[in-house]
């Protein structure tokens, strides 16, 4: 029996435990996001923008995009400059679905850590 295997063998079980929970809460958080920005994001004649937010998995986090009308982001969370003078309302939407998933995330990440 040697005590340095023994050491070894339980922190590297420990580590994948801890790695599979943060992969867990990784999940949550992101569902979490989308749903909020499908309910936040500003609806009218293209009711399809809401509807078209999605997370994908890449690398060992989340990304989150909107699948229907990709091109549209930028110009709905800032503005943008209208045909014939003037600019349009911005919606700071994403933006705000991304402070709340940031500080959820952390939350319950200290929330497992202290288990």
């Amino acid at each position: 029996m040697d005590i340095a295997n023994e050491i070894a063998k339980a922190l590297s079980d420990y580590t994948t435990e801890v790695q599979e929970e943060i992969e867990e809460i990784a999940e949550k958080v992101a569902e979490e996001a989308v749903s909020t920005l499908k309910v936040t994001s500003p609806t009218g004649r293209r009711s399809r923008y809401a509807k078209g937010w999605r997370k994908k998995k890449d690398g060992k986090g989340y990304v989150i995009f909107n699948a229907t009308d990709a091109g549209l982001t930028h110009l709905v969370e800032k503005g943008h400059a209208k045909r014939n003078g003037g600019r349009t309302k911005s919606f700071n939407h994403i933006q705000n679905a991304e402070e709340t998933a940031i500080k959820d995330f952390e939350n319950k990440i200290e929330r497992a850590i202290k288990r």
